[in-house]
């Protein structure tokens, strides 16, 4: 879900404000409008808070040239926000190629470089007035070029950053190894940055070095979620369908009558929720439990269980075999509470639910997860909230397309 308050779309695309936001903007007022307060009062600050909202500006337009190469790829932009740090587009995928992935990349440094050309130009040519407009233009142009030289550091979640996570795709033929590279990269830097931000605290006194840590501590933090995220993904095509399934059904006799099965099963149910139906050795296929009710109570001595049951080739299933990340995208397409796991001889091996999936996950990651936990998810059919593994899985299957064989 998206945070901050909506203040309109641009090219059809929301734009949000973060709160953090507002104490950016008083503070760049504050700054710029302080040098004028001699000469102009307090209309001084009324300078500096159109000043700051013209920096804003160049933000969004910096975000705003992520945004509009990645949609002239078919990617979806789901928003751009500005917050504390500057701003952030909310990109729905990754680019399909390195290439592509570049020219995302590069394309707010190059909105911010030509923004910094365009106004230095009219530094050039703008009149030397009692406010001094011209070195205003400036200003906002040296900010200008600063936002693009200070984002073109190679570090996630810097766009350098993302340049070198192409540069490397490109050499590898990984898109992990590129993200792994510009993440290590991004907290080495981030943790410099911190290291010099104390040093200029408590050795030189100097209030700047505060927020020069404070800006290391987020490089790092969001380093080491691209990091996770990737180890994530990886991890999700390492695990196999018959790694997460689990043995949570039962096998009942497809002759029984469906009075004995809802007398036997139903009434008093103790352990898993799942049936299949077996006769002469054989699986039959699923026990559509939920049909019962559309079949007339007096028929239920007479109509045996095949009258429920789906063949195991019409319910979604995969083989032991097939990735959980196939697993997951399957249910997520078909809307489904789980998915039937099939032996090589096309018996069932088991079955995996939501829940199955975020155990298997756990444990291959060593993530200490409660089996409480576990079992909400399984009663709830849902992923905890803000875990998008769906997303996740749809892009380590295309990246998977791409990595080189091992």
């Amino acid at each position: 879900m998206q945070s901050g308050w909506r203040v309109g779309s641009i090219f059809g695309i929301p734009l949000y404000i973060d709160p953090s936001w507002l104490i950016v903007l008083g503070l760049v007022a504050f700054q710029m409008g302080l040098p004028l307060q001699s000469s102009l009062g307090i209309a001084a600050y009324a300078i500096g808070i159109v000043m700051a909202l013209l920096l804003f500006g160049s933000v969004l337009l910096h975000e705003l040239g992520h945004s509009l190469v990645a949609r002239s790829q078919g990617i979806k932009v789901n928003a751009i926000t500005l917050f504390l740090f500057g701003g952030i587009a909310s990109i729905d995928q990754e680019s399909k190629t390195p290439g592509k992935a570049f020219q995302v990349a590069i394309a707010g440094p190059l909105v911010s470089l030509s923004l910094f050309l365009l106004l230095l130009g009219l530094s050039v040519l703008a009149p030397v007035t009692f406010i001094s407009l011209k070195e205003l233009i400036w200003t906002l142009a040296r900010i200008n070029l600063i936002l693009a030289l200070f984002n073109l550091i190679p570090g996630l979640p810097l766009d350098g950053g993302q340049v070198l996570k192409a540069l490397v795709w490109k050499v590898t033929g990984s898109r992990f190894k590129g993200v792994h590279w510009a993440a290590t990269s991004g907290k080495l830097l981030g943790w410099s940055a911190i290291i010099l931000g104390l040093w200029s605290l408590f050795v030189m006194q100097s209030g700047l070095g505060l927020w020069i840590a404070f800006l290391g501590w987020f490089g790092v933090q969001n380093a080491n979620s691209y990091d996770r995220v990737t180890d994530l993904q990886e991890t999700l095509l390492k695990i196999r369908a018959g790694d997460a399934m689990t043995r949570e059904f039962r096998v009942v006799d497809a002759e029984i009558s469906l009075r004995q099965f809802a007398d036997d099963y139903l009434l008093n149910p103790v352990g898993p929720s799942v049936y299949f139906a077996a006769s002469d050795g054989r699986y039959r296929g699923m026990v559509m439990v939920k049909a019962l009710n559309d079949i007339e109570r007096s028929e239920w001595e007479t109509q045996t269980l095949y009258r429920i049951i789906q063949p195991l080739n019409e319910i979604p299933s995969v083989e032991e075999s097939s990735r959980l990340v196939d697993v997951i995208q399957m249910m997520e397409t078909k809307q489904i509470p789980q998915i039937t796991v099939l032996s090589p001889a096309g018996a069932v091996a088991g079955i995996i639910d939501r829940g199955d999936v975020v155990r298997a996950i756990a444990h291959r990651m060593n993530i200490p997860i409660p089996e409480a936990a576990i079992k909400q998810i399984k009663e709830e059919g849902t992923y905890p909230p803000g875990f998008q593994l769906g997303a996740l899985a749809q892009s380590a299957a295309e990246a998977s397309l791409q990595e080189p064989s091992s």
